[in-house]
């Protein structure tokens, strides 16, 4: 899929080959810090329904958001990032989207998400998602 930002072409691919060096620079520019653990690559191959990266035509990885899944009818967005210089420009929205999709077709019924405040418009609005009661427990210090 194609998409044109700010005067760049944007392309969305569902199950992308990335590297784990540039979805940790993207992470670290995105979210501020870097991933820890084995390799983040590996962590999301075995564990995702999928994923979907967004990069510029030169191939710069600039957007991701993981899909996990309980085997069934339940997905989950984990991880949904935009580069800081790409933001505002509607590729986060497209990314979810395409996570939807492609978690519909694979048998999906339900897509869950949890955001911190500051982003409820962009996934209640922009992306379409309606609020729900939700628990949470934190498991560590």
């Amino acid at each position: 899929m194609r998409q044109y930002h700010r005067r760049m072409v944007i392309t969305y691919e569902w199950r992308d080959g990335f590297t784990d060096g540039e979805l940790g620079e993207l992470h670290a520019a995105g979210f501020g810090y870097r991933p820890t653990g084995h390799g983040w690559g590996e962590q999301v191959r075995r564990h995702s329904l999928g994923w979907v990266c967004a990069r510029e035509a030169g191939g710069r990885l600039i957007g991701f958001v993981n899909v996990a899944w309980d085997g069934g009818r339940h997905a989950f967005l984990l991880d949904t990032v935009v580069s800081p210089d790409a933001q505002r420009g509607g590729i986060g929205s497209r990314l979810v989207a395409e996570a939807a999709r492609e978690a519909r077709a694979a048998g999906c019924e339900w897509l869950h998400v949890d955001f911190e405040p500051e982003l409820s418009a962009f996934y209640l609005t922009e992306c379409g998602f309606r609020t729900t009661a939700a628990g949470l427990l934190r498991l560590t210090d």
